[in-house]
């Protein structure tokens, strides 16, 4: 059964306080039927409420620097931009230390933590839009620090890929991912209502409407989230992870799926407002990218249990490529229909995709770790245990790479604008490359079954 225990090294010692759970074996059937999954799908719930608030404030800039202008702030293109950039720049950098901070201190201890530090940019946020001539550079301050609800993820997530058995952790890391992600597009639907009630534009209540949320975010891990004793650090396996050729292949895919989804989430609704100034009203539907691309990315996980994350991936990056095709088009035939649409369409696979390639990741952890196994005789419970961490720590790490890749996307948008032609057109041919080179990566590594057979026989005999 499941032993609550003070210290997560030592059951009987109270020396660390906390809901630390020393057994935990989600592979065994009969374990898992009577203990395990109910407490998986309850630390699941919170995590999922947890990482949604972390993403409401992460992309609440997208929504802020639109409605700028109306209460006196005439940024340029390129400073526009810039405040869009920075919460990418840092939450995608502050991924890799909030997935080590799970083995650190525990799930939900660190998951407390991380939720209360989402009041700092609420707070400034309020500060920056109630007070006349807020300079420049405390905008960017404030950008930076909604960076904190983008760190969410990687911890979230490595978090509770320790909780769940290999067979059901696509679902489960699919629909944590999607509860996370769906947070842009709540962000981005519910928060133009909310300022504009009463009179004019009121930008405070942006950040007044989640301060409760927030607040409710840290009392629920606190009060019934758990930790797990054998989700702790593992020096061998972090390194064997990070020399592994697959954690940096698997991150350069995760660009091209949750970089264009950041990416894009960010950059939609004045994407919107700059290419279409005529239809500007439309940015209040911005929120439908991100909502049918959060929908979408479960979808990516179960599919990929089915028939092979790297089929998945391989396909999804091709009607990547069509999905950017269209959106040229569109601005060369200045068609807004089409350009909506192509969109939809690029959020939809960027969901899918999201789920895919982080299907893929334990199971090519799980491959290879057997084939170790087989080579130098260590037993199947720490072979199982190896994987696990390795996958954890390479999670974090793809989600730092792929959540820096919406920096690069909006980076070339911006510079895309400042161009000769003020169009993105020349931004769309560089992501257009992009996924192309993605599509040969996938097929590279891992669906040429002579390359798999020959260099990496484990994998080929995985469903990757």
């Amino acid at each position: 059964m499941t032993v609550l225990a003070d210290n997560p090294t030592d059951q009987g010692r109270s020396s660390r306080r906390g809901r630390w759970i020393d057994h935990w074996e989600p592979e065994d059937a009969r374990f898992w039927e009577t203990t395990g999954k109910r407490t998986a799908w309850k630390n699941l719930a919170f995590s999922i409420f947890s990482e949604h608030v972390g993403f409401n404030v992460w992309v609440l800039m997208s929504i802020v620097v639109v409605n700028l202008p109306a209460i006196g702030y005439d940024f340029s293109v390129g400073q526009t931009f810039w405040l869009l950039i920075v919460p990418n720049l840092v939450g995608s950098t502050l991924r890799v230390p909030y997935t080590f901070a799970i083995p650190r201190f525990g799930g939900r201890a660190w998951t407390t933590v991380s939720s209360s530090l989402l009041m700092i940019p609420c707070v400034m946020l309020l500060y920056a839009v109630t007070n006349d001539s807020t300079p420049y550079w405390f905008f960017l301050l404030t950008a930076a620090a909604m960076g904190f609800g983008g760190g969410n993820f990687s911890s979230s997530m490595a978090n509770i890929s320790f909780f769940f058995p290999e067979g059901k952790k696509g679902l489960a890391l699919g629909l944590n991912a999607a509860g996370g992600n769906l947070g842009v597009a709540v962000t981005q639907l519910l928060v133009p209502i909310v300022i504009s009630a009463g009179t004019g534009i009121n930008l405070g209540y942006a950040a007044l409407m989640w301060m409760p949320v927030v607040v409710a975010s840290a009392a629920f891990a606190w009060l019934f989230m758990d930790s797990i004793t054998s989700a702790k650090p593992d020096g061998r396996s972090y390194r064997i992870a990070m020399r592994n050729k697959h954690t940096w292949v698997m991150s350069f895919l995760y660009i091209g799926t949750f970089g264009s989804f950041i990416g894009y989430s960010f950059a939609f609704p004045t994407l919107i407002k700059l290419s279409f100034t005529e239809y500007g009203d439309f940015v209040s539907l911005a929120f439908l990218g991100a909502a049918i691309g959060s929908i979408t990315r479960p979808f990516g996980g179960w599919l990929s249990d089915r028939i092979g994350g790297a089929r998945v991936t391989l396909w999804n990056f091709v009607g990547l490529v069509a999905g950017t095709v269209g959106v040229l088009v569109s601005v060369a035939q200045h068609s807004f229909a089409l350009f909506f649409t192509s969109f939809i369409v690029l959020f939809v696979l960027t969901g899918v995709g999201n789920g895919s390639t982080y299907r893929m990741i334990p199971m090519i952890f799980a491959a290879e770790a057997r084939s170790r196994a087989e080579g130098s005789g260590e037993g199947a419970d720490s072979v199982t245990k190896s994987a696990k961490r390795q996958a954890a720590a390479v999670v974090g790490v793809c989600g730092a790479i792929g959540a820096f890749g919406g920096v690069l996307v909006n980076l070339v948008f911006k510079f895309s604008l400042q161009g000769a032609d003020n169009s993105i057109s020349s931004a769309l041919v560089a992501i257009l490359v992009f996924y192309a080179v993605c599509v040969a990566t996938t097929w590279w590594f891992y669906l040429r079954s002579s390359f798999a057979t020959r260099r990496s026989p484990s994998l080929a005999h995985a469903r990757v």
